[in-house]
């Protein structure tokens, strides 16, 4: 994925009430129910059906690191659909998105403004409308560049602008050199 859509599922994953299957056989065991056989499995991971068939029966343990990463990763994009469902909408109704980020922050403005980009560290609580903004693009698929200028937008407004109050005839703000960034709910 990307960074800021890692980012924003490893929010929405804080807000799972049962952990997700750990070991190997557990997690292909789950892959297997929810795809509906070790064929699709196969095709998914990239290995044959006969190996997806022996971690089903525990007769292989430890994957190779590739292997556990790719399974560790499609298990918790599946894992507990309806309370990532509700922990976004929550989100985008009510609750919002806290972002703390360290990254390389400026902006475009009328000459005699310091618009210099420096690295900043915010931490910012972003309305439930930019919350919304930010998963609909991620469930749309758009690349990262479309979620850094949908991120850089949102601080324009939290940070720059502080929700209208000053800083009205900023153009644009460059959100580059991403340091650090988290997401949570």
């Amino acid at each position: 994925m990307s960074l800021i859509g890692d980012g924003l599922e490893k929010a929405v994953q804080k807000a799972f009430t049962r952990p997700a299957p750990k070991s190997a056989g557990a997690q292909m065991r789950y892959l297997v129910k929810q795809l509906g056989g070790t064929k699709a499995v196969a095709q998914m991971l990239r290995v044959s059906q006969r190996t997806v068939e022996r971690y089903v029966k525990n007769q292989i343990k430890k994957p190779r690191p590739d292997l556990a990463g790719r399974i560790d990763r499609e298990v918790k994009a599946r894992w507990q659909p309806q309370i990532r469902a509700k922990a976004k909408a929550k989100a985008a109704s009510t609750g919002g998105i806290i972002i703390d980020t360290r990254a390389r922050l400026g902006y475009t403005a009328p000459i005699g403004s310091t618009d210099q980009d420096r690295i900043r560290h915010l931490t910012l609580a972003l309305s439930p409308v930019h919350a919304a903004r930010l998963f609909d693009a991620q469930d749309q698929g758009v690349s990262d560049a479309r979620l850094q200028e949908i991120a850089a937008e949102a601080l324009k407004e939290v940070y720059f602008q502080d929700g209208g109050r000053r800083a009205g005839s900023l153009d644009e703000v460059r959100f580059t050199d991403i340091e650090h960034l988290e997401f949570d709910l």
